[in-house]
């Protein structure tokens, strides 16, 4: 056994490599879990370079360049056949970096089809030495599959869905045998493969003729919340286009009452598949999938907003003449407005009452979540989102058109209330954590009264308000919260009462000052720790003495005017000696 890099290969009898594994987690590791070709098509060529190096196998110097082909006779070392794969790969990513590119640049296609036949060359080269006796069966199948991709992909681009079909379900049936072949662990890979290539191949047989596949593209797209790589931007031109032809027949819209013509193709497109988004929403399989659903439709929805948007300036004028002669009633490219924005801000309630849920049930796991040293959701976090939901609301309530509809009015203030019902109970909730008992239960019968308020204004209602949480089961939650805090307020106050430690009590001495005494005081970790008082405080001191001579003016002092005349004289005269050069 040889190890080279991070990967084990195994000189036996026969050579064997894992093409589809070698591959998989070349591209995860370097760059393509991201979607970046070309850090990994990089990476390919230094492996390349590696290769040759390690092998001796280099394609002649820097003057002259000398072709070698990896024959038979060498495949006793598996890393020829590696060499293949990863030219194969290196032209294969530069192609899907060419067509990440040639959104913008329609000309790189041609490029981009040529590096796809260059990796469709070498893929038939390793195919070609792998059918040699040196070479073990699985890995004749893999490299079978890997051509049969290739050329899958090759023709898929160049628009021949026969023979692209055909090559798919050739890659797809050869992984299924293998997947059946292994244990479970090693059949993951190919049944990933299979499930990449499945859309491929039913998009395929839709230009081919078969309608049936059309709808189970939708399907597909809808449980996986969209579609990557080859099959992503094909699909979503095919479901526009398809939404396109039917709303060649939709003229009109019909909204509480009131039938709107719809004139703008990007509208009618968006009405058209509204109803098959609110279906892929309710049927998506986790939360992630459903926040994408949910993403791509607001996406949509601002889209249909912008373009209506567009044909209410140049109407600025016609719409103010409406309102005076119909006496308060907009226009209908107004009140279609106004439709749109209530379809965007009710799918936005939906999102954040789903991200909601989603968090309440993770506050019900919290002691577990908590265990694996996972951060845990607090009662904070729906407090905002309930904020987001009840400004969505009040926007609903401002729409043009709807000022005088008293039962959307209703309807609007009935939502309002139960949202803050929940929003109050979780602020509660959020008091309770840090043991504001008083607080929490004045917020506690505010959600009871938010509550009762909503159950006696429900009446005709009560059908518009089917999708919103149950407020008799926040009710009776209340309730068992509120003797649970009573419970709670009591234990606490008979812990503060009677067994409380002295050495857990606090003086608010610093603690310069409490050496000699044991204290516990969770505060020398915190922050704002007392270590000294600052600034001190004043202290009396001692002043500096001051001297008072008394006695000076009772001294009587020796008389010296005999020192002072005989002074003068003897300093005249060594004065006029010093000037003649004279001295004594």
């Amino acid at each position: 056994e040889r190890r080279t890099g991070n990967r084990l290969y195994c000189q036996s009898a026969l050579t064997q490599i894992a093409v589809l594994q070698i591959v998989k987690e070349s591209q995860q590791q370097h760059g393509l879990r991201h979607g970046d070709f070309q850090r990994y098509r990089g990476y390919c060529s230094r492996r390349l370079r590696r290769l040759r190096k390690t092998l001796n196998f280099k394609m002649g110097n820097r003057h002259k360049f000398t072709g070698k082909k990896v024959t038979e006779e060498i495949l006793s070392d598996n890393r020829y056949l590696l060499l293949i794969l990863m030219d194969a790969e290196r032209a294969w990513s530069y192609a899907m970096q060419l067509k990440q590119e040639a959104n913008t640049e329609p000309r790189k296609r041609f490029h981009l089809l040529s590096r796809l036949r260059k990796a469709v060359k070498h893929a038939e080269e390793l195919e070609r030495l792998c059918e040699s006796n040196r070479v073990d069966a699985k890995t004749k199948l893999e490299a079978q599959a890997y051509m049969a991709y290739l050329t899958g992909m090759l023709r898929f681009e160049h628009q021949e869905w026969k023979a692209a079909m055909e090559a798919f379900n050739k890659c797809k049936t050869i992984y299924e045998k293998l997947a059946n072949a292994f244990t479970e662990e090693q059949a993951v890979l190919y049944n990933q493969r299979v499930e990449e290539i499945s859309p491929n191949i039913r998009y395929c047989a839709y230009n081919i003729g078969d309608q049936s596949a059309m709808n189970e593209l939708m399907q597909m797209r809808l449980r996986s919340g969209g579609t990557e790589g080859l099959l992503a931007e094909k699909l979503e031109a095919l479901i526009t286009q398809t939404r396109a032809k039917q709303a060649a027949t939709m003229s009109e819209v019909e909204w509480r009452g009131r039938t709107v013509p719809v004139k703008i193709d990007k509208v009618r497109i968006f009405l058209l598949g509204l109803a098959d988004n609110e279906a892929a929403i309710v049927q998506a399989e986790n939360e992630e999938t459903k926040e994408r659903l949910f993403e791509s439709l607001l996406s949509e929805c601002r889209d249909a907003i912008q373009a209506v948007r567009e044909d209410l300036k140049p109407d600025q004028k016609q719409r103010e003449h409406s309102l005076e002669n119909d006496s308060g009633k907009v226009s209908n490219i107004q009140y279609l407005h106004s439709y749109l924005t209530y379809i965007k801000l009710s799918t936005a309630i939906k999102r954040n009452e789903s991200m909601a849920k989603s968090l309440q049930k993770a506050l019900l796991q919290q002691q577990r979540s908590e265990e694996d040293g996972k951060r845990t959701p607090r009662p904070q976090d729906l407090i905002r989102l309930y904020d987001i939901i009840l400004q969505n609301l009040v926007e609903l309530t401002q729409l043009p058109g709807l000022e005088e509809d008293k039962n959307f009015q209703k309807e609007i203030g009935l939502k309002t209330l139960v949202y803050k019902a929940y929003r109050c109970f979780f602020i509660a909730q959020s008091y309770v954590l840090v043991k504001k008992w008083s607080e929490a239960l004045v917020l506690y019968e505010r959600v009871l009264k938010y509550a009762r308020q909503v159950q006696s204004g429900a009446g005709a209602y009560m059908n518009s308000l089917k999708e919103l949480p149950d407020v008799q089961d926040l009710i009776t939650q209340v309730n068992a919260e509120k003797y649970s805090l009573q419970a709670a307020a009591i234990l606490d106050a008979n812990d503060t009462h009677e067994t409380e430690s002295p050495s857990q009590v606090k003086d608010g001495k610093p603690l310069s000052e409490r050496f000699e005494t044991f204290c516990l005081d969770p505060s020398l970790v915190s922050k704002q720790v007392s270590l000294v008082h600052f600034p001190p405080g004043f202290q009396p001191i001692p002043c500096k003495p001051l001297f008072f001579d008394l006695a000076l003016n009772h001294v009587a002092f020796p008389p010296l005017e005999d020192k002072v005349e005989q002074k003068a004289k003897s300093g005249l005269t060594g004065y006029i000696k010093g000037i003649f050069g004279f001295k004594s």
